[in-house]
């Protein structure tokens, strides 16, 4: 698999999770159309989500879409940064959810589980990198 496609994989998961909670634990008066009551931190997301009933998925699917084309586009250091960015925060955005509803230790679970997530990517495409890099000097001696 392509190694910039890898990398793109914890900051998505973290991502949709973070979308997935929002939306499983808005109220049911919000999906029956009481839209003040809209429950999102992020301000963007909470505006979308209180002027039509499917803002939380139209900015969502452009934010997924965002993520994808820079993690994938920008420089390789800019584009690590970036999705590492994201990845923090949308664990932390998912984290006020869980622990708000679940409890501290699924918080401590899922924040173990997208570090992990993490460091397995980076070591795979590491490995790769200096797999190539032993297979070019090979070559050269």
């Amino acid at each position: 698999m392509n190694k910039k496609l890898l990398l793109l994989i914890p900051a998505l998961w973290a991502s949709l999770f973070d979308i997935i909670i929002t939306i499983i634990h808005q109220p049911v008066e919000y999906w029956n159309g009481n839209l003040n009551l809209a429950n999102e931190a992020n301000p963007m997301g909470d505006f979308m989500m209180k002027n039509h009933i499917s803002g939380i998925f139209i900015i969502s699917l452009l934010w997924i879409l965002i993520i994808g084309l820079l993690g994938y586009y920008l420089p390789r250091k800019i584009s690590r940064v970036f999705l590492l960015f994201v990845l923090i925060v949308h664990s932390w955005g998912a984290s006020t959810w869980i622990s708000w509803k679940y409890g501290f230790w699924f918080v401590i679970i899922f924040t173990l589980f997208n570090a992990i997530l993490f460091y397995i990517i980076e070591d795979k495409v590491n490995y790769k990198k200096s797999e190539s890099e032993l297979k070019r000097n090979a070559n050269t001696v």
